[in-house]
């Protein structure tokens, strides 16, 4: 297995973009390798098999989605207060327009989830782990609101989100901000 990380990188990243565009029946080592511009079979000596490149993409996806620490610092210099949960939930959706591919390719993951079985327990246990850990930083950090906060809030945010990606004509793009704002305030409680 070759162990240069800036290639396995680039070659994940690579995976990503092929989900997002063709889904995961299009992802093959052959694609992988063509998208990141490499010698055909690169991908497959960096990657095992195709479950492993599918649990490498799954992993990077994280990555890529992860809030960019400076402005998370920026934005809790704030009083914890519903304003900041609007301007946080501001920043998720920022973040995950801005790549739009990673939540694609996360959504043909999930997908692909249904049908391999591996693969479905690698990814719950890392969403399930992460929606934990959110609402132990948002019960932690004194946040308004509760456990049952958070997961409203994370499902509305996953529908919006979902929405926005995939039919963007459902909702439009006009208003998108109000709507964050309407649903962190008919969830969260005042403080």
């Amino acid at each position: 297995m070759a162990q240069n990380p800036a290639r396995r990188t680039a070659l994940a990243d690579a995976a990503i973009e092929v989900l997002a565009r063709e889904g995961a029946r299009g992802l093959t080592f052959r694609a992988v390798d063509g998208r990141a511009g490499v010698p055909t079979g690169t991908a497959s000596n960096y990657f095992a098999s195709r479950d492993h490149l599918l649990h490498q993409a799954a992993r990077r996806i994280h990555e890529r989605l992860t809030p960019d620490a400076a402005i998370l610092a920026e934005l809790l210099r704030a009083p914890r207060d519903r304003a900041l949960v609007t301007a946080l939930m501001h920043d998720v959706f920022r973040r995950i327009t801005a790549d739009r591919a990673g939540y694609l390719a996360m959504l043909e993951l999930r997908l692909e989830a249904t049908r391999r079985p591996e693969l479905r327990a690698q990814l719950t246990g890392t969403i399930r782990d992460d929606l934990e850990a959110n609402i132990a930083y948002h019960l932690g950090e004194g946040f308004p609101g509760d456990r049952e906060t958070v997961l409203v809030l994370y499902l509305a945010m996953t529908g919006l989100i979902l929405e926005h990606l995939t039919l963007p004509e459902v909702l439009g793009v006009d208003g998108l901000a109000a709507l964050i704002e309407t649903v962190v305030e008919r969830i969260v409680p005042a403080a």
